[in-house]
């Protein structure tokens, strides 16, 4: 039976915290609950994780942070898979959180697989909310057209950019994150990595076609999960009706379901 870390009370928080050469704007709501930290999509904010936060409720120690060069956060010379595995480190250090549950969206879902298998004994549990699945979907032609979606997305990111909904990122910066995420995501690179976790994860996965998708293949990509969860039985998923866009604003509860279920695996010492 796993047990959590007691800590003091601590107050809720916000500010910037200085991370190489750059600054993350992090959010922590104190107390003294089970620690959840919650990576975002590749260009969104902290803010989406609202829903899934009122849901939790306050007995959990909620911890949000926009990854560099989104949101608030200040720019930097480096926005490699990476800097963003690194900062989920820097942040929980800078909250003085040893031990916490690890939520993540899209491209955090893969950060969050990253840095679990990395600490096995910091993890208390994992939810991925559709990301993170060993699918070969990169190849030339996909590349070709992520660098031709970001060049045409190029004109309207400056307009964006005060208000929070783009990244102060170039649309090369974008689409290289972009494609960097698609080697990673390949299932000789991403199916070893889930195979080294070992607290209890669970995927909320999202259903049809998203924004910059086409036909079925989105579809085909959550198929792959099916060969993980066959052979890591501490791997479990549940398909949910809204899309990869909507799955945050529209099945919070399923997410929260999930981080509950996690966590009392993890306290009653069960996978």
């Amino acid at each position: 039976m796993a047990e959590h870390n007691t800590t003091p009370h601590r107050s809720s928080w916000a500010g910037m915290v200085p991370v190489e050469d750059t600054a993350l704007a992090v959010t922590d709501s104190g107390g003294t609950g089970i620690p959840v930290v919650y990576l975002n999509g590749q260009f969104a904010t902290q803010g989406y994780w609202r829903r899934t936060l009122a849901e939790l409720g306050p007995q959990w120690r909620h911890i949000t942070y926009d990854e560099r060069a989104r949101g608030k956060s200040k720019r930097s010379a480096d926005y490699s898979f990476e800097a963003a595995v690194r900062d989920v480190d820097a942040v929980l250090a800078a909250r003085g959180v040893d031990r916490a549950v690890v939520v993540g969206w899209s491209y955090g879902a893969v950060v969050a697989a990253h840095w679990a298998a990395r600490n096995p004994g910091r993890t208390v549990g994992a939810v991925m909310v559709d990301g993170a699945f060993p699918h070969d979907w990169l190849d030339d032609a996909m590349e070709q057209r992520i660098r031709t979606l970001f060049r045409r997305l190029s004109w309207v990111m400056p307009l964006l950019r005060p208000t929070g909904l783009a990244p102060q990122m170039t649309a090369e910066e974008q689409a290289n994150s972009n494609i960097e995420l698609g080697r990673l995501s390949r299932e000789r690179e991403l199916g070893p990595v889930l195979d080294r976790i070992d607290v209890p994860v669970r995927y909320v996965v999202a259903s049809g076609t998203s924004f910059g998708s086409r036909g079925d293949e989105q579809e085909r990509i959550r198929a792959s999960l099916e060969a993980v969860t066959a052979r890591r039985a501490n791997i479990r998923s549940a398909k949910v009706a809204s899309n990869h866009g909507a799955i945050l604003k529209k099945d919070f509860a399923a997410i929260a379901d999930a981080v509950r279920e996690v966590a009392d695996l993890d306290r009653f010492g069960s996978r």
